[in-house]
């Protein structure tokens, strides 16, 4: 894969024009698919975001269905994969736009942190999640975030979120333009890595399966490319 200078990303042109490219939708089967749909069907070029306030078939991590949510914050962005800093592994670029998530909420307040390699996490408790497909000439990243919603009888919360106050402040569009105008903070792998490293001990309780055996995090090594070493075998993604 080829790419333009590592900063080619974080211009603020290119950032202009992709918060100049948000699509907003009441309803979505899927955020993510539909960015992917349209980007095989060339009908959407790279860079664009497409928001929606529902999702009836949300992809979670690992291809799972993520539960739809009274509130919440889904949206996919892609980005041409010329665009990526050139020291990224695609295999890598979960962690890369995860922990650019996560310090845009920290930003805001939150005690958010990134579970290996790509959900969401307050506590022991998810909140969300990140996922990426390169599709063609582009990278495709959806993400989804569980907010605050006051429960009623009806409905009641056993589902974890955002934190309440952080919650009530978000809007869309004002969140997604301000998540975007961040990128211009970040110009490397490099640099993305060396922040994920300091907080990857979070991950030290949690266990994960590979080759039939229950492995916990803390028994493996974290590589500077963003993956796994275990017994010898470097791995990208969980299960």
């Amino acid at each position: 894969m080829t790419h333009n200078s590592p900063q080619a990303f974080f211009t603020t042109s290119f950032i202009a024009l992709l918060q100049e490219h948000i699509y907003h939708f009441d309803t979505l089967p899927s955020t993510q698919t539909w960015a992917v749909e349209k980007i095989k069907a060339k009908t959407l070029i790279a860079p664009f975001c497409i928001h929606a306030k529902r999702q009836t078939q949300g992809i979670g991590s690992r291809g799972n269905q993520w539960e739809n949510v009274p509130r919440g914050l889904m949206f996919s962005f892609a980005l041409p994969l010329v665009s990526l800093p050139q020291d990224l592994k695609i295999e890598s670029s979960s962690i890369f736009f995860g922990v650019i998530l996560q310090q845009f909420l920290a930003s805001l307040g939150s005690k958010v942190w990134l579970k290996y390699p790509n959900d969401l996490y307050i506590n022991e408790h998810k909140i969300g999640g990140i996922l990426t497909q390169k599709i063609h000439d582009s990278l495709v990243c959806g993400m989804g975030i569980n907010l605050y919603h006051s429960p009623d009888a009806s409905n009641s919360q056993h589902y974890a979120t955002l934190e309440k106050s952080i919650s009530a402040n978000i809007e869309p569009l004002s969140f997604l333009s301000n998540f975007f105008q961040s990128f211009e903070k970040f110009i490397s792998w490099k640099q993305i890595f060396s922040i994920y490293k300091l907080e990857f001990h979070k991950n030290n309780s949690y266990f994960f399966h590979f080759q039939n055996k229950h492995i916990c995090l803390k028994d493996t090594i974290l590589n500077e490319d963003g993956s796994l070493s275990i017994d010898g075998h470097k791995i990208y993604s969980l299960r």
